[in-house]
């Protein structure tokens, strides 16, 4: 009996070593192109007459489909936000989540975790940067760009030592707004309806200063709508 039990325990940690060894190693797959690469090949191109918008960024875009999955489903629009990730990682996607999916436009939403050093601090400038090398490449690609002004945010529950993140956050958005201009860009604007008197997010509109709740969430909506007709019709 003691040497079948022996066997059995053998077996058994021999399998379960084998799966670990056999289990995918992701650790290379910086910006997480692994996350929507089975996804993208499932929705393939679009059909005729489809009017398919990307929605690129990071958790608000990630949590919006969780929160209201029906603005998604029913309407031609893509969700590809990636929780944590920031403005160079969302370029790097850019060809597989954006481009090679073919939408008439794409929304772009990029900064604040850049600003809220989840990876490194950064300048508004490098976020720009990435942000105009995105949109460049959405024209070369005859895809319509609509730029995001960020929501507000007054501080990150997660990194409260960060000082004047409201400021950085209205300075990143007049850049935005600028360069988008300048390339007659559509600008989508969530700060002005979200932001409160410190220029936070509304408490009835957030989960935590950063994230939007459903009511928030619904809001979005409505400046997004009217953002993306404005730019391919509706």
């Amino acid at each position: 009996m003691k040497i079948i039990l022996s066997l059995f325990i053998l077996v058994t940690s021999v399998c379960s070593l084998h799966a670990q060894n056999t289990k995918e190693d992701f650790s290379d797959d910086w910006a997480a192109l692994s996350k929507y690469k089975k996804e993208n090949e499932l929705v393939g191109l679009p059909k005729k007459g489809e009017k398919r918008v990307v929605f690129l960024g990071s958790s608000i875009f990630e949590f919006w489909k969780q929160k209201d999955p029906a603005y998604f489903s029913n309407n031609a629009y893509l969700d590809r936000g990636i929780s944590g990730q920031i403005s160079p990682q969302l370029l790097i996607r850019f060809r597989q989540d954006v481009i090679n999916l073919k939408p008439k436009a794409v929304i772009i939403l990029a900064g604040s975790n850049d600003l809220a050093g989840n990876r490194g601090h950064v300048s508004n400038e490098t976020i720009l940067n990435n942000i105009k090398s995105m949109a460049e490449l959405a024209k070369k690609n005859h895809i319509k760009v609509i730029l995001c002004k960020y929501l507000p945010v007054y501080e990150y529950p997660w990194n409260k030592s960060l000082k004047g993140t409201a400021e950085q956050i209205i300075a990143l958005n007049a850049a935005i707004v600028d360069y988008a201009e300048s390339k007659n860009l559509t600008v989508l604007d969530y700060f002005t309806p979200l932001v409160d008197k410190r220029n936070g997010q509304k408490a009835e509109y957030t989960t935590d200063g950063v994230h939007p709740n459903l009511a928030g969430y619904k809001v979005m909506e409505v400046v997004t709508d009217a953002a993306i007709k404005k730019t391919i019709g509706k």
